[in-house]
């Protein structure tokens, strides 16, 4: 099976598990670590707005919950329904920067299997993070 093709199965999965009853705006994301281990995660809203997870940082908390460190990720692959692949929000982005390296492929995909393919360090070019502090 193609590189597009189980990644693109396996982050359509994560999407179904929306709880989108607000915007009905479906992500999914997909989480594989070096070591092979795969998260999925998903967009969880709230009637507080200001309160909604995305899918990114879902994904993200699952594997550092289950006792993975910054580092220790392969890739991320996000899918929505729209005509275009999202991007992930900036609070995702700053997130990625934390726990991922800045080299770590970002794949964004849409409900036809449109793929954009891009890295942590070039969703936030001059982003700042914790091992920055150490510099």
């Amino acid at each position: 099976m193609s590189y597009q093709s189980h990644y693109f199965k396996e982050v359509r999965e994560a999407q179904r598990r929306s709880y989108s009853p607000y915007s009905n705006f479906k992500v999914g994301a997909y989480l594989k670590a070096k070591d092979g281990r795969t998260f999925y995660g998903t967009n969880v809203e709230n009637a507080a707005y200001s309160m909604c997870i995305c899918a990114e940082r879902a994904s993200l908390v699952a594997a550092i919950s289950a006792g993975y460190q910054p580092g220790d990720f392969e890739s991320i692959t996000v899918t929505v329904d729209s005509e275009v692949p999202s991007s992930p929000c900036g609070e995702c982005r700053q997130v990625l920067k934390e726990l991922c390296d800045d080299d770590m492929p970002v794949y964004m995909t849409n409900h036809k299997g449109d793929m954009i393919e891009s890295t942590v360090k070039e969703l936030l070019p001059y982003g700042f993070s914790g091992k920055d502090l150490n510099k």
